[in-house]
């Protein structure tokens, strides 16, 4: 049965939101954009029976699998260390993955990841990258690095809408009570206590990237519970508190916090920061977001090493490489390649499909991976749309929503200030337990349907934003983010996903380290290409 409008609001962002927005229901006429994603079509292809296969090899010292930030990190370090003979194939039209961008008359803007949290430390691969670009100014005499000023968020970085007004920050203060007052101040020492935390080894408890830190169990066992569990054993009972540590567990994780290991959400708060309070330097963005950081990453590939629109569908390893067959996206015609190295650098699922091996013996560790579904929705709008209360911010978060609210993608320029269009970047991770069913709910939804929850989800906060859109365009993400349930990160699964298999295949992806950050899928990249470094004989001085 065809839900109506306010079911369908209800069922994908709340009843808050589908209550908030039958009081803003003025006609409006829909706005005009589409859906822009297609490679799911393409992708399911590897579900169906045998593909065809050439029977002419080209050859190649190093595949990588992959164009998202873990495979163009691998062929970044493989560049640095003079491999001249590197190939990345990529089945989407554009490099990326979850950290692409796009473009249109206003701005650039993210279609996913859309910041890079500045690091603590001057050491390891995500530094040296920063490097590249130019972002580090300094490093002061304790090592922590400084960075460009015009790269750093900019003031009003965070606001949150609650009934009717915006407040400053993403905690809402706003009618707190002395006990919610006080249990944040209780819950901010206990995540100092976490960070200032190192074991016999000098290793810190919560690291980035995460394999950084300490194995010890007295953090580790941390694994076995969910966040949730871990706040109400510890007396963590306030509503606002609790609304806080949900968001950013949807945020990092696309889950909530009964869905998320404690470990994972006690990371989130403790591994960039110092122990005192003090965070990172901040955060870095672009109007493309993290889209910025793959274009650096795939600068240091030739114009004929990157190739996109190739669907690999099978890895076959050998005593002398590994032999791949892949299809063409665009004509289905058949091509083959025979590779010294090969770097898979795609998810589990996807290489549960592509591994032959696995297909003819699947491991059971596979089935520990789970991923949550995510829509992104970029709409153009002809100005920054009125607010009541706090002033628009960069990140722009509702309270009474299961999205995630919007990120501005010109707020580094100042742009809104001179009041001129700009593209509001709107987030709606699938939050729930059944991540088939909301996989299937988040593909099966129309384009009117996406039009019509984006303008829901806005018009409580923006009555006049319906006058001001010009364009929408919905990206989803149907395998986004691995989650780290509890027992993952420290779990059997994870390990041996990490493992390469025999002397020529090995496996880069951010779902290795169990987070969807970017640090973990540059590390895990990385990790993969002194591998095939190792594998080719050949020695460089090692990045991680």
């Amino acid at each position: 049965m065809e839900l109506t409008r306010r079911e369908l609001v209800a069922a994908f962002l709340g009843a808050s939101v589908a209550s908030a927005c039958t009081r803003h229901q003025a006609p409006r006429a829909p706005v005009p954009g589409a859906i822009v994603d297609r490679a799911v079509d393409t992708g399911h292809k590897l579900r169906g029976g045998p593909l065809p296969r050439a029977q002419t090899f080209e050859p190649v010292d190093v595949l990588i699998v992959g164009a998202g930030a873990a495979g163009l990190s691998a062929a970044w370090r493989l560049s640095a260390a003079g491999v001249k003979d590197v190939r990345v194939v990529e089945l989407e039209a554009e490099a990326g993955g979850t950290s692409r961008s796009g473009r249109n008359g206003v701005s650039a803007f993210p279609w996913g990841a859309h910041y890079l949290p500045s690091p603590l430390e001057d050491r390891g691969p995500v530094m040296r990258l920063l490097r590249e670009m130019d972002a580090v100014t300094g490093v002061d005499a304790e090592g922590h690095p400084s960075f460009a000023e015009e790269l750093l968020i900019q003031e009003p970085d965070e606001r949150v809408f609650y009934k009717g007004h915006w407040y400053e920050g993403l905690y809402l203060r706003a009618g707190a009570s002395a006990e919610d007052l006080a249990e944040l101040e209780r819950f901010d020492a206990r995540m100092n206590g976490f960070a200032a935390a190192r074991d016999a080894k000098g290793r810190k408890a919560f690291a980035v990237p995460g394999a950084l830190s300490s194995d010890d169990a007295e953090w580790t066992a941390l694994d076995a519970l969910s966040m949730a569990q871990w706040m109400e054993a510890e007396g963590f009972r306030s509503p606002r508190l609790k609304w806080f540590v949900d968001y950013a567990c949807r945020d990092d994780y696309g889950a909530t916090s009964e869905h998320v290991s404690a470990w994972a959400g006690i990371w989130y708060f403790a591994a960039r920061q110092n122990g005192k309070g003090e965070r990172s330097d901040g955060f870095l963005s672009w109007p493309e977001g993290n889209g910025r950081l793959v274009k650096q990453l795939a600068s240091s590939l030739g114009p004929r090493q990157l190739e996109t629109q190739v669907l690999v569908h099978t890895v076959e390893p050998g005593e002398d490489g590994c032999r791949v067959h892949a299809l063409d996206a665009r004509t289905g015609a058949p091509r083959a390649f025979h590779a010294r190295q090969v770097v898979l650098a795609c998810p589990r699922f996807v290489a549960a499909h592509v591994v032959a091996p696995w297909r003819e013996a699947r491991p059971a560790w596979l089935d520990a991976f789970v991923y949550s579904p995510w829509v992104v929705a970029n709409l153009t709008v002809s100005a920054p749309p009125a607010s009541r209360g706090f002033p628009l911010a960069w990140d722009n978060v509702f309270y009474e929503s299961r999205s995630l609210g919007y990120v501005v993608a010109t707020h580094q320029s100042l742009r809104q200030d001179a009041r001129g269009p700009t593209v509001l970047t709107w987030y709606l991770p699938m939050a729930g337990a059944d991540v088939k069913a909301e996989r299937n709910q988040a593909l099966s939804a129309t384009y009117a349907d996406w039009e019509a929850l984006v303008m829901a989800d806005l018009l409580p906060a923006h009555p006049g934003v319906g006058a001001l859109a010009q364009r929408l365009e919905v990206q989803r993400w149907g395998h986004a983010m691995v989650r780290p349930q509890p027992g993952f990160l420290w779990g059997d699964a994870r390990r041996a996903a990490q493992q390469s298999l025999g002397r020529h295949l090995h496996f880069a992806h951010t779902d290795l380290g169990g987070m969807a950050l970017f640090e973990e899928a540059n590390w895990f990249g990385v990790q993969a290409a002194e591998r095939a470094l190792a594998g080719m004989g050949l020695t460089s001085a090692s990045w991680l």
